[in-house]
């Protein structure tokens, strides 16, 4: 509920990558200030400019499309001018129809596989239905109880990055997109390893009801989990502390959306079944 609040009043801050823009990557030979940065090219009638830190020297400048060498190389040399040599390691420019593309097409990209994890899920547990245990719990309960959880997690990193953008200027660029697409795949990872469980549980345990036969294969399964999200925070921490800041957003929304798919694969999506199924018994 809170990741919505902070969505809907905040708004996510979109990147070059949806906007249009360009992006320069500098490296100075002597120390620079990303304020001084910004201040000098907004007083140049510059428009949307951010400028991160990135490393000893260096600077990401985000800013409107330079749509000419002319203007590019006016805005390097009024670099060079005021705050001494510098390299350039990098130049992206991304037009406005483009990034409109990629924005709807990012989207699609979400909702298809969410789609694809709906109808994978329903038919990897339909013979679930010659159960011992409860027969009313059909397949497509299960697809939507991981539906709910990956909704979850998505919502949370949203919410998350909606905050940094008001709070920090943070960006949403593609790097973010997969940073979404790789959650809704850990998350249901670690859903259907629960599921299975309870599938096999309600196979061969007898003389359990229902809400037992959940908690005991949350109990089997849940130390397996962890142990394998703690496994992959290890390397996103190292990564995040390590890998520069051209991927650390990239890195904290998949740290975040390992934490929230971890839980929510044993306390949203399990629970769900839970009361489903007490609608037909």
């Amino acid at each position: 509920m809170t990741s919505l609040v902070f969505l809907f009043a905040f708004g996510l801050k979109p990147g070059i990558d949806f906007t249009g823009g360009s992006l320069l990557h500098l490296k100075f030979d002597q120390a620079v200030s990303s304020r001084e940065i910004t201040s000098l090219l907004t007083s140049n009638d510059l428009t949307g400019v951010i400028v991160q830190s990135s490393g000893d020297n260096e600077v990401i400048i985000k800013t409107k499309a330079l749509n000419t060498q002319e203007e590019r190389l006016s805005v390097l040399s009024l670099l060079e001018q005021n705050f001494g040599a510098f390299e350039e390691l990098r130049f992206d420019s991304v037009g406005p129809v483009i990034g409109s593309e990629l924005k709807s097409k990012a989207m699609w990209q979400i909702f298809f596989v969410i789609i694809g994890i709906l109808l994978y899920i329903a038919y990897a547990f339909r013979n679930i239905a010659k159960s011992k245990v409860s027969s009313h719990i059909s397949s497509w309960k299960f697809s939507w109880a991981a539906i709910l959880a990956l909704v979850h997690d998505v919502v949370i990193v949203i919410g998350v990055f909606a905050l940094l953008g008001k709070w920090m200027n943070v960006e949403v660029d593609i790097l973010f997109i997969t940073a979404i697409l790789t959650t809704l795949g850990f998350s249901v990872n670690d859903t259907i390893v629960v599921f299975d469980r309870i599938r096999e549980n309600m196979q061969k345990e007898q003389g359990y009801t229902f809400p037992e036969i959940i908690d005991m294969s949350v109990s089997q399964s849940i130390v397996r989990s962890v142990n394998t999200s703690f496994t992959v925070l290890f390397v996103l921490l190292a990564l995040a502390f390590f890998g520069g800041q051209t991927i650390f957003y990239f890195v904290v929304a998949l740290i975040v959306g390992v934490v929230v798919g971890t839980y929510s694969s044993i306390f949203i999506a399990s629970p769900f079944l839970f009361f489903s199924s007490r609608n037909k018994e």
